[in-house]
């Protein structure tokens, strides 16, 4: 019997209000952090995502992160959060199933994301901290946008890379120039703090069973709505009409396409910290574009 259906009945008992039985729990493809499996129950089918190296507060994140993206009026759909196991970490979520994209599915993806950035808080920032991948992210809520994009996504990265010794002199000396230089390339300063799903690729924009999109995995935090669509231009999957349905319900700022590649930064470091490789090539390239 797999080590996770002793206490993943536990779980879902408490959470239900009465005794569930897991008949199969079966492996499902696509994730590369986690174990993912699709639970089938006598009270129904469920997703779990389970890992049990996973670092503190991990799968915490991620269920603020889907319950704050719930909450939101208009909003895209999330999988309902279950239950939270803490031993081995798991998180167990609403099936959502898979289907083919209707007709007007990039035009929903981009009208229910503006409305998701719609939805503001008092600060950038989120209430706990949530993790991009295997990185955490520290959510400590800062005043304006730029204290919150250089020093809690930015150079925490760079801090890393510098202590592994792979940015040497003429790659530290650039993203300083950088880091110096944000006040003169991160548009509107102006523009309220906007609920971000925070890793937006097309791999966490799901397809539910109806052909709906739903989004998956978050790495929620309030911010520049800029920054998330930084990260969906960056490996591509959303197509023209996402964005021009997007600005038919909240328009963009000028400029908006060229300062890009600028949010698209921290995705390309994180993956030079967690992947190595080109990565780190690709974001010197990235940084050249705005101290030049």
């Amino acid at each position: 019997m797999h080590a996770l259906v002793a206490p993943l009945e536990a779980a879902l008992t408490d959470a239900l209000g009465g005794p569930v039985r897991v008949r199969s729990l079966e492996p499902v493809g696509g994730g590369c952090i986690n174990d993912t499996l699709r639970a089938q129950t006598d009270a129904g089918s469920f997703f779990v995502k389970a890992n049990p190296a996973a670092p503190p507060g991990f799968f915490a994140g991620e269920r603020a992160g889907l319950e704050a993206l719930a909450a939101v009026p208009g909003g895209l759909p999330v999988p309902r959060v279950v239950a939270l196991l803490a031993t081995p970490a798991a998180l167990v979520l609403e099936d959502l199933g898979a289907g083919r994209p209707v007709r007007d599915f990039e035009a929903a993806v981009g009208e229910g994301l503006a409305r998701q950035h719609l939805h503001t808080a008092p600060a950038f920032g989120f209430a706990v901290p949530t993790y991009c991948g295997l990185t955490r992210q520290d959510n400590t809520p800062t005043a304006t946008w730029l204290e919150f994009y250089r020093d809690r996504r930015l150079r925490p990265l760079l801090r890393l890379l510098a202590q592994r010794g792979a940015l040497d002199p003429a790659a530290r000396a650039l993203f300083d120039r950088l880091l110096d230089r944000l006040p003169d390339h991160l548009g509107p300063a102006d523009e309220p703090p906007a609920l971000l799903h925070g890793d937006l690729w097309s791999g966490n924009l799901h397809t539910r069973a109806d052909g709906r999109p739903a989004l998956v995995d978050p790495a929620a935090a309030f911010g520049h709505r800029e920054a998330e669509l930084g990260m969906m231009v960056l490996f591509g999957g959303f197509g023209p009409r996402v964005f021009a349905a997007y600005e038919g319900v909240r328009p963009l700022a000028p400029g908006w396409r060229e300062r890009l590649p600028l949010y698209s930064l921290y995705h390309v470091l994180n993956h030079a910290v967690l992947f190595g490789g080109g990565y780190l090539g690709h974001a010197v390239g990235l940084a050249r574009r705005f101290v030049s």
